[in-house]
């Protein structure tokens, strides 16, 4: 099976990291995101990757090599257009994953769903706990999608459930999208399929958007072995105290030093005496955030 990952984006709102790693490629684990997302992919049977990339490809090109394939926007075309662009050849059913999320949805369990509502497009959906941050998806008894509600006020929403960034996809959807432009996945697509053949289905696994700080940091923490991670190739003195923390590769933390709860990106120092707590500090010595 065939899965396009989106990773086009600049990942403006996790600068500066950013600036010269693109999104895909900034570290979680001690592992480039995108490593996770393909093994998770590659497990559910997925053979064939397609990258649609936009922002600093051959980084990515260059670290995974021929393992994946890579088409690169003339221009940003939205995720709507990024998806046509990259899918338009495609003949059979294929999965489209954004390239910001960190999952262990069960992906087969969501291609089974769709096969067997005969559907063109089937949408992940996660819930969460204050759905009046995020548009909601409204489903009925079968699953098939009856409506968005973007941002509904608190304690209004008629679903708790979100667009987790997940979808299955028949390649006459790619027909809706038009060619030239930047569309809208979300805002453009979606709506055109509501009553004709628009399915969801909602999953309670783990589901973490990296695209901000915060966010960027609880991946961190939350993929991280229980305890911590310590790469190999860093440094600790016996006399810091490094707890619940991600360090990297080449970092040195100091005697006297405290780490806890924060990520040490490759070549950081913290200092003897320091302490760093709940922050993601750059190969500088400083905080990134």
């Amino acid at each position: 099976m065939i899965a396009v990952v989106l990773a086009g984006g600049e990942g403006t709102r996790l600068r500066p990291l950013t600036h010269t790693t693109p999104k895909p490629m900034l570290p979680i684990a001690n592992r480039p995101f995108l490593e996770h997302q393909i093994a998770h992919l590659r497990a559910h049977g997925i053979d064939r990757v397609v990258l649609a990339c936009g922002y600093r490809p051959d980084a990515i090109r260059a670290h995974f090599g021929a393992e994946l394939e890579y088409v690169v926007e003339p221009q940003p075309l939205g995720t709507g257009g990024a998806i046509a662009h990259a899918a338009r050849a495609l003949s059979e059913t294929f999965v489209v994953a954004n390239g910001d999320v960190i999952t262990d949805l069960d992906l087969s369990a969501l291609v089974r769903f769709h096969r067997d509502r005969e559907a063109r497009m089937t949408l992940a959906l996660h819930p969460v706990d204050d759905p009046s941050r995020y548009g909601v998806v409204v489903t009925a008894a079968d699953g098939a999608v009856t409506a968005f509600v973007e941002k509904p006020a608190p304690g209004t929403a008629p679903a708790v459930t979100i667009n987790a960034g997940t979808y299955v996809v028949e390649p006459d959807v790619l027909d809706l999208i038009p060619e030239g432009r930047a569309v809208s996945v979300e805002y453009e697509v979606f709506p055109l399929l509501v009553g004709a053949g628009l399915y969801a289905h909602s999953s309670n696994g783990y589901w973490r958007d990296i695209g901000t700080p915060e966010s960027y940091l609880a991946a961190n923490l939350e993929w991280m072995p229980a305890g911590g991670l310590v790469d190999p190739s860093a440094h600790v003195d016996p006399g810091a105290d490094v707890t619940g923390s991600v360090v990297g590769p080449r970092c040195r933390v100091e005697a006297g030093a405290r780490v806890s709860r924060s990520v040490l990106l490759e070549g950081a120092v913290v200092t003897a005496g320091r302490t760093v707590e709940n922050r993601v500090m750059g190969s500088d010595g400083e905080p990134v955030w």
